[in-house]
């Protein structure tokens, strides 16, 4: 008989431990989205300038396409900087070279001069650029794990390089910005291959880049002094945890400056304490709850109403009415 009260004991226990778990919320694995994030409809998208874009000079043709070879944010955080062959066209300079999809691309050199790293597409997309036809450049290439280098030369771009769609990047817990992808007409006036720079389309009300002067529609070009080939070295370099400040180099209407930003953190605030079955107060943004006694007596509150209950046989509640009323003078 003790043993089965043993067991009865020992079966009641876990199943108040299980129901407690089932009973206890996940915590989030993201922060919030920030609350006084302005983000100026007239920004929401990229400027209409496809025919300035189509009238730039088409530089030099390649035949191969890259894309970041870290597939996460996480990973950029973690790894250093390099890109992948994502596409060779067929018949081109990239094909006859023997440059394949899935090759990784570090290091260039032009007509054997000085070496020339590669950890972004938009700098590979510059080299094009600047590379005349005719040119022969050495690519270092990582394939399957071992080193190779080959060699093409650049032919002359027949028609402008395909619009990349532009994206948006939000930046909330050291700076609190959104930014997105300069256009190709942007980041070529700004001295960046295309996919480079980043232009400021939302900030915090609260954000430092606000108080140091930065403005919506700024083009960020450079970050202590290094240019921004790609708007996700902005979250990266800023996440950096011993930084405390950010040098910004920025374009606006035509003029290069340079401010000194400091970094800022996410504030913190106390959400939730329970000490069950007696006591539960809960507090999220424009809500708060407490409770006692197994919610016998609790109240509840918002921005726009309040409700107190004891037992379940009286309740009282409160809040905004559907009109206005004079103020006093």
């Amino acid at each position: 008989m003790t043993g089965l009260s043993h067991k009865t004991a020992a079966g009641a226990l876990a199943a108040l431990l299980a129901c407690s778990c089932s009973l206890t919320p996940a915590l989030p694995s993201e922060p919030p989205i920030l609350a006084d994030m302005e983000e100026p409809l007239d920004l929401r998208g990229e400027p209409d300038d496809e025919a300035a874009r189509t009238a730039l000079q088409a530089g030099s043709f390649s035949g191969v396409y890259l894309r970041d070879a870290r597939e996460t944010l996480e990973a950029k955080l973690d790894e250093p900087p390099s890109v992948v062959v994502a596409r060779v066209v067929e018949n081109s300079p990239a094909a006859r070279a023997g440059i394949a999809q899935g090759d990784l691309v570090f290091e260039v050199e032009v007509d054997g001069g000085a070496a020339r790293e590669i950890t972004t597409p938009s700098e590979w997309r510059r080299l094009e650029l600047e590379t005349p036809p005719g040119a022969v450049v050495t690519v270092f290439l990582d394939r399957a794990g071992r080193e190779a280098q080959t060699r093409l030369t650049f032919a002359e771009r027949v028609r402008p390089a395909p619009r990349v769609p532009g994206e948006r990047y939000r930046e909330e817990q050291r700076i609190g910005v959104v930014v997105r992808t300069a256009t190709e007409v942007e980041a070529r006036a700004a001295g960046l291959g295309p996919g480079g720079g980043a232009v400021l389309v939302g900030m915090s009300k609260v954000s430092p880049w606000r108080a140091a002067g930065l403005c919506f529609g700024d083009l960020v070009v450079a970050l202590d002094g290094r240019p921004l080939t790609n708007p996700q070295q902005l979250l990266v370099t800023a996440r950096e945890p011993a930084r405390r400040t950010l040098d910004v180099t920025f374009v606006r209407e035509g003029v290069t400056r340079t401010v000194v930003t400091r970094l800022t953190r996410r504030a913190q605030r106390l959400k939730e304490i329970s000490l069950q079955p007696l006591f539960r107060y809960e507090s999220e943004r424009g809500r708060s709850e407490w409770s006692v006694l197994l919610g016998l007596v609790d109240y509840r509150a918002t921005a726009a109403a309040w409700r107190f209950g004891l037992l379940w046989w009286f309740a009282i509640e409160g809040g905004d009415a559907d009109e206005l009323q004079e103020s006093g003078s």
